[in-house]
């Protein structure tokens, strides 16, 4: 990506309000902890939150009233816009057709499953050919970006996460933990049938299943199966209550059959906590099978059961496959190694660093 003229001395950054479940606001936040903010010029402009669609409907309006009024006394930034496939398709095109009436250089961050389907639509398909930069979190959503839009420039950027302290293995409980949303496509109900197997020979098994969703019909499903007892639901849980889990768990374990780079799998491996995943999306790139994990095909009870009991019986092998995942999450999910990636796109394009838009500040009377 070439050098663009003029410089930016702004970057407007669009995405989930602070706290909302999902990727997006947890990127966001590791962008934030990471210094981001403090090195760049940025705006943050939420679109989306939790609280219904007035709320919703709120936030759109005022984030175009703030997009406004930054390009009014700026003339010139960038934006960065995060996407992903819950949110709402018709006002992300909006925003995106925006930035391209501004003539700002567009960067399209893309988050989770899905995204073919919520926004595969033409206006969509059309605006994401013309960004400037499109950022993915595995090299398996890049057929799809190729489809929609063939000579984009497009990166591969993870999610920071940083490598947490290493803690030993044989001291925990046997606790598994499922971070994700309650649903049927993250294999939670193939989860529930392998911990009721495991029960004839791990009697103190446990499951914790942390995160939002279908929580009655999972809580009814583990009651039908007989063991209510050894099932925990958290609800969803920020990032301290994770690293609590992830202190406490011996196994991490996410069955999915749909997945882009879950978020939940990449702080399982920065924990050092040992993964039973599915090999769907970007999964296999990051986990290989028998050296920092164990894969299971999707729907493949008998295999995640088998899984899960080696793992937790064999806890010098959990340990080795931990500590060869927390390396993998070293080398692929850095903070200092995607910030600054992503910030050598900023560059790139023309954005100054916040110490050189103080130093060169702008002229009101030429953005009159």
């Amino acid at each position: 990506m070439n050098p663009v003229s003029p410089s930016y001395g702004r970057l407007v950054m669009l995405g989930a309000e602070p706290e909302t479940r999902g990727s997006v606001a947890a990127v966001v936040d590791a962008y934030r902890t990471h210094g981001l903010f403090q090195r760049w010029p940025i705006d943050y402009l939420p679109l989306h939150g939790e609280r219904g669609a007035g709320h919703n409907a709120a936030l759109t309006l005022g984030a175009a009233r703030r997009l406004a009024l930054l390009v009014a006394r700026h003339r010139r930034v960038l934006v960065h816009m995060h996407v992903c496939a819950r949110a709402n398709a018709a006002r992300d095109a909006a925003f995106m057709a925006a930035a391209h009436a501004m003539r700002s250089p567009l960067i399209v961050q893309l988050h989770g499953a899905g995204l073919e389907r919520s926004h595969g639509g033409a206006l969509t398909r059309r605006l994401l050919a013309s960004a400037a930069c499109v950022l993915i979190p595995s090299e398996s959503m890049r057929p799809w970006v190729r489809s929609v839009a063939r000579d984009v420039h497009t990166e591969c950027l993870p999610a920071p996460v940083a490598a947490a302290a290493p803690a030993p293995h044989g001291t925990r409980p046997n606790l598994i933990l499922f971070l994700g949303r309650l649903e049927a496509s993250k294999g939670i109900f193939d989860l529930l049938e392998a911990v009721g197997a495991l029960r004839a020979t791990i009697p103190d098994v446990r499951l914790v299943c942390a995160g939002d969703g279908e929580r009655i019909a999972v809580a009814r499903y583990a009651e039908r199966l007989g063991i209510a007892d050894a099932v925990k639901f958290t609800g969803w849980i920020g990032p301290s209550g994770k690293r609590a889990l992830l202190e406490t768990a011996a196994v991490f374990a996410l069955p999915s059959y749909d997945e882009a780079l879950p978020v939940g799998l990449c702080e399982a491996m920065a924990a050092g906590v040992p993964a039973v995943a599915s090999p769907v999306g970007g999964i296999p790139e990051v986990l290989t099978d028998g050296v920092s994990g164990c894969l299971v095909a999707p729907g493949d009870k008998a295999s995640l059961e088998r899984s899960l009991r080696r793992l937790l019986t064999d806890r010098a092998l959990a340990a080795r496959l931990g500590a060869a995942a927390r390396e993998t999450a070293r080398l692929r999910f850095a903070p200092e190694r995607t910030l600054g990636r992503l910030e050598e796109i900023y560059a790139a394009l023309g954005l100054r660093t916040a110490a050189e838009a103080v130093a060169r500040p702008v002229d009101l009377r030429q953005a009159a």
